[in-house]
């Protein structure tokens, strides 16, 4: 079908007019389109114009949802040739009003996410670039535009939304998590590279390992473990939890991290070896984590209250560590200002490491300092390890969570080094197997589960002391308990330890808690006039608007810690559903093994049970077969001597029998060989004699032509013969013009060499001339000095050195070219000998026409 016809369909079905066509029936005609797309030469002009036209008719018409619907079930089919570029001008207009939507289909919804998807994963096409703004634009849009938890505005705003604006957001944040989950279960490294350039903000940083908690729960968050440890995502993540100040981003990082672990320990065991120094002096910084005041919160004495008194306490209690300068890192200090920074807790993360490594996690916690520098870790502090930590405060926490945790069996047989060398005892664990022993390493959870284990063979035992009845057991925790409500008369919570005590392993235990009498108002006692003021300069700008109120302190305050503790739970929540999950997968595994070992079991006891009844069959059949024996052993005796002369018998007519049947067989096989033999011969005979008149005809046809050709095979032979000869004669003709040619070289070579040592001969000659002449100048001039009247003596002595030495000089010159001109002498003759010898070899050489005549003249001749 054309375009415009199915546009004009498009329409109609869009504006529900009367003719339209049902939804199922117009998406099979958007297939057909796709199909032609794809078989066409040029899919991309075809697609583009009808893109070009949908919008158009969007632009129109789209007013409801059910438009909205149609649009993104005709944009999921046109998906497979529609281009990245097109579904980003789709994203505005339909695809992210649908997200935002709570009321649209579940199934139109998934039609937007997979069609986001699927273009984020186009990242090997032409518009690469344009597919990396459009990913890096909707983590944004999730850190920017979706709701924050952590922010004050955010929550205020939150406040004053209406219900339904309150399930768009909500709406919009959970379709935003669910794509970018989405998306990194198929490209895990993109999405986690894409997270760390964004993980350089330190206001994001909350937000994002949010984000990684989700996206640990994906179903394919195993493959992005192998790639985990070697991207700077990681790196990002360990800075983080050195460096920021933060509590809750701590805490919810901790999280992440010990989820990635088992991770690491079954996809990953080299990496997690590698950076076991690392994880280690990140549970040093945890353990000596302190609490830390709300930056807005003033101790109040009366009126003698100091500022800076109280900021100089702040940080001599809470000394902030300087980054160090080789680290380029912003530093998030604390993510909610209005409220006491709880440490993070590092139980669970201690647990893990202590499952793993308990030897180096032990050698670490009684020299962490040392541990580090014999790693080569550096310290990301501008203070060295020793300065940056509390060796005293490590001690403390280790030894109560030693307390707290079973004693590892590897600790008996393997030390640090040992530990890190052999292969791993977990190695061939499963990650569910590595979670459930390790959460079962802490007390309190070992308690629970023995307790659950002996519970059916054991009662408690009745209390022998009344007094006693509040005193807490285990097992009260699976009777009902009530908690006695909170006392807010006095102004203050009235809670007593146990109740407290009671309360945590109730909740801690996985119990069903039941929560009685609900409200659905916080208390008036959080927002009481009684509580300590804030300060007025250091409220956060988020609650700048609350500074009316005089309770404007108290509300931002209860506003704070409300929002740590949602962050918080939710991330106890999450921690809590993996663990479960990861145990119940266990748990099946286990189940199934028992399963299996009651069925082995059953199956045991019946095979013995049947060995039983098989060996008294035994025993009785045993007997019956040595009564059968006695009685078969007489009867065959006479049994034997008939047979035998039967089987004489027998042999003797079977003998007989078979040599009848060997002789008749031999016959009949001779006369068929015979008849066969005598056809052959015939037709044979028959064969030679048609060949032999064929041959004898064509002999005679083919007598003249036999005749030429022998003829011609020797003229043939006679010509190939004179070829040779004249191929060698050529050949010899032209290595001999090749040697006169080399000879005519060598020649003019010899003769110019010898002009030039005549020439050089010559103007040696002139030079002993010259030297001969000067020679006897100065002779004539040394015996007419002598014959001089005698002169000065200074004077002649001088000239007499002078000439001496000159007259030496030309003695040694004369000397020198004396016999440079014997070499060249003997040179030249020896030049003079051989050229004489080439010229007697060369006029001495015969001719290039031999007296011999040609062959192929000799053979033209014949």
């Amino acid at each position: 079908m054309p375009n415009p016809a199915l546009l004009r369909l498009v329409r109609s079905a869009l504006e529900n007019a009367p003719d339209a066509l049902p939804l199922a029936d117009l998406l099979v005609l958007v297939d057909e389109l796709v199909t032609e797309c794809k078989a066409s030469t040029d899919p991309a002009a075809q697609i583009y114009q009808f893109d070009e036209d949908l919008q158009a008719i969007h632009h129109e018409v789209y007013a409801s949802l059910h438009q909205a619907e149609t649009f993104l079930a005709i944009l999921s089919r046109l998906s497979d040739v529609l281009p990245s570029t097109s579904v980003m001008s789709w994203f505005d207009l339909v695809l992210r009003p649908a997200l935002r939507e709570p009321k649209l289909p579940t199934q139109a919804v998934n039609h937007a996410k997979c069609l986001i998807v699927s273009t984020l994963q186009k990242t090997n096409d032409a518009y690469a670039e344009k597919v990396g703004d459009f990913r890096r634009r909707l983590l944004e849009l999730y850190l920017l535009d979706a709701f924050n938890e952590g922010s004050g505005d955010d929550v205020l705003e939150w406040a004053e939304l209406t219900e339904e604006d309150r399930q768009r957001r909500t709406q919009w944040k959970h379709n935003l998590e669910d794509i970018l989950v989405s998306f990194g279960n198929e490209r895990p490294e993109e999405l986690l590279n894409e997270i760390d350039r964004h993980f350089a903000t330190a206001a994001w940083r909350l937000q994002l390992v949010t984000l990684l908690n989700v996206f640990s729960c994906a179903p394919n968050f195993a493959s992005a473990t192998e790639i985990l440890p070697k991207l700077p995502l990681m790196k990002s993540l360990l800075y983080s939890l050195f460096l920021d100040n933060s509590s809750t981003l701590c805490t919810l990082s901790l999280t992440f991290l010990i989820k990635s672990l088992p991770f690491f320990a079954v996809h990953a065991r080299q990496d997690l070896k590698d950076m076991l120094p690392q994880l280690l002096a990140v549970l040093a910084r945890i353990m000596c984590w302190k609490e830390r005041r709300a930056s807005n919160t003033k101790m109040m004495a009366g009126e003698d209250f100091d500022p800076a008194y109280a900021r100089e306490l702040e940080r001599e209690t809470n000394p902030v560590l300087k980054i160090s300068p080789g680290i380029n890192w912003e530093r998030l200090d604390m993510s909610f200002d209005a409220t006491a920074s709880l440490p993070p807790s590092s139980r669970p993360y201690f647990t893990i490491l202590y499952y793993l490594y308990p030897s180096n996690v032990l050698k670490f916690l009684r020299e962490p300092v040392r541990y580090l520098a014999d790693a080569g870790i550096p310290s990301p502090y501008a203070e060295s390890w020793e300065e940056a930590f509390d060796l005293n405060e490590i001690h403390r926490r280790s030894e109560n969570l030693a307390r707290e945790h079973n004693c590892h069996p590897l600790l008996v047989r393997r030390d640090g080094i040992i530990e890190l060398s052999e292969l791993e005892f977990w190695a061939k664990y499963t990650i569910a197997r590595i979670v459930s022993e390790a959460h079962m390493l802490d007390l309190r959870n070992l308690v629970v589960a023995l307790q659950a284990r002996y519970r059916q063979h054991t009662k408690p035992p009745a209390r022998q002391n009344t007094e006693d009845q509040d005193d807490f057991s285990p097992e009260d925790i699976h009777s009902p308990q009530f908690m006695r409500p909170i006392d807010l008369t006095s102004g203050k919570a009235v809670i007593s330890l146990q109740d407290m005590i009671n309360t945590t392993i109730a909740l801690k235990s996985n119990l069903d808690v039941e929560v009685i009498q609900p409200s659905s108002q916080w208390p008036h006692s959080l927002f009481s006039t009684n509580s300590t003021p804030s300060s007025e300069n250091s409220s956060p700008p988020a609650l700048a608007s609350l500074q009316e109120d005089e309770n404007t302190t108290h509300v931002a305050q209860a506003i704070s810690g409300l929002q740590r503790e949602v962050l918080l739970l939710r991330n106890d929540l999450n921690f809590e559903l993996w663990l479960s999950r990861e145990n119940s997968e266990h748990i099946g595994s286990l189940y199934q093994d028992r399963i299996v070992m009651r069925t082995a079991e059953a199956e045991r006891q019946g095979l013995y049970n049947k060995l039983r009844n098989y060996r008294s069959q035994v025993i009785r059949l045993e007997s019956e077969l040595r009564e059968h024996k006695q009685q078969a052993s007489s009867a065959k005796n006479k049994y034997a001597d008939w047979n035998t002369e039967l089987q004489k018998k027998l042999k003797d007519l079977r003998e007989e029998k078979k040599s009848w049947v060997s002789e008749t067989a031999t016959l009949r096989t001779a006369v068929e060989e015979l008849k066969a033999h005598f056809v052959a011969q015939g037709t044979l005979l028959a064969d030679a004699t048609q060949e032999v008149f064929r041959l004898q005809t064509q002999k005679k046809e083919n007598q003249h032509k036999i005749d030429r050709l022998r003829d011609y095979e020797r003229q043939i032979e006679q010509y190939i013969k004179v070829q040779k000869l004249w191929d060698e004669d050529f050949a010899k003709f032209n290595a001999r013009e090749q040697e006169i040619q080399d000879m005519k070289a060598q020649y003019k070579q010899m003769q110019f060499r010898l002009e030039s040592m005549e020439r050089a001969g010559e103007e040696m000659e002139e030079n002993a001339r010259g030297h001969r002449r000067q020679i006897q100048a100065l002779e004539a001039k040394l015996n007419h000095i002598r014959h001089r009247p005698e002169s000065p003596r200074v004077m002649f002595v001088q000239e007499l050195a002078a000439f001496s030495e000159e007259k030496a000089n030309m003695k040694v010159a004369n000397e020198t070219l004396r016999d440079e001109n014997m070499e060249l002498r003997e040179e030249v003759e020896e030049l003079k000998a051989m050229v004489e010898l080439l010229k007697s070899q060369h006029t001495g050489r015969r001719g290039l026409v031999s007296e011999r005549s040609s062959p192929i003249l000799t053979s033209f001749v014949l």
